[in-house]
């Protein structure tokens, strides 16, 4: 064990290590949707309770500006909606949501423009963030087709952070639960932090702004970032200190 003063003065080694400079760091960060719902259920007047929870999402990560240790981080923002993505001229469209055609089953150069716009997105991105509803207790099929059209060398060695949400009391607790082995075998391992939005049509007015904001709920997605940047700047670092294996 080495204590510091075990070093020499004149080392250098303590004066270094004091005078490390504060950096801006930007994380490019690429949201996933999972809902493509655009029917209202009988039970709520929402078409699509996702474009609230996505739009206070948005604006949580793109105003946010937090610190790492001395350094100042903020993100650059890609979101990915099957909504857009699956409509025609959208990037997967040709493909569609059953997924016909995985953008690995390409020889290189041949798949489609938009398709590998968004492999090259996701390949450069330091941080993956899934925003989802739950469907029968799982997985969506619109968000596991999303990312699932790329593999999993474009997800690896990064972190991701999950946020789920809910007309109900429960959050969509259930599909946190079945995300974490999913990303965990795409190669971006979850933090331990989740947020969970119950009943998010209370909490969360049509265009995503708070209704009322000392919500304790809302607490949750800044404890989630804190911890995805410090990882997605460990992972970073690692990345261009050392390549992947």
């Amino acid at each position: 064990q080495v204590h510091d003063n075990d070093w020499p003065e004149e080392s250098g080694f303590l004066k270094n290590r004091g005078e490390m400079a504060a950096k801006d760091i930007v994380l490019k960060t690429v949201v996933f949707l999972g809902s493509a719902r655009d029917l209202a259920p009988a039970w709520s007047s929402d078409t699509r309770l996702c474009t609230r929870v996505a739009a206070w999402v948005k604006n949580t990560i793109t105003t946010r500006s937090a610190t790492c240790g001395p350094d100042k981080v903020k993100h650059e923002v890609t979101v990915y909606d099957p909504l857009e993505v699956f409509a025609p001229g959208g990037c997967l469209h040709d493909s569609g949501g059953e997924l016909k055609h995985p953008h690995f089953f390409y020889k290189g150069g041949e798949a489609p423009p938009g398709m590998d716009a968004m492999r090259d997105n996701i390949k450069a991105c330091d941080a993956i963030i899934v925003v989802t509803p739950e469907y029968n207790h799982t997985v969506p099929p619109a968000l596991s087709s999303l990312m699932g059209h790329f593999g999993g060398s474009n997800y690896g060695y990064k972190p991701s952070g999950i946020i789920t949400y809910s007309i109900g009391p429960f959050g969509g607790a259930r599909v946190a639960m079945a995300l974490r082995p999913m990303l965990s075998e795409l190669g971006c391992l979850p933090v331990s932090k989740l947020v969970c939005m119950p009943t998010a049509s209370s909490v969360l007015n049509e265009e995503g702004v708070p209704t009322d904001p000392e919500n304790r709920l809302l607490k949750q997605l800044p404890e989630m970032l804190t911890q995805l940047e410090w990882v997605a700047i460990a992972m970073r670092n690692q990345r261009d200190h050392a390549g992947v294996p």
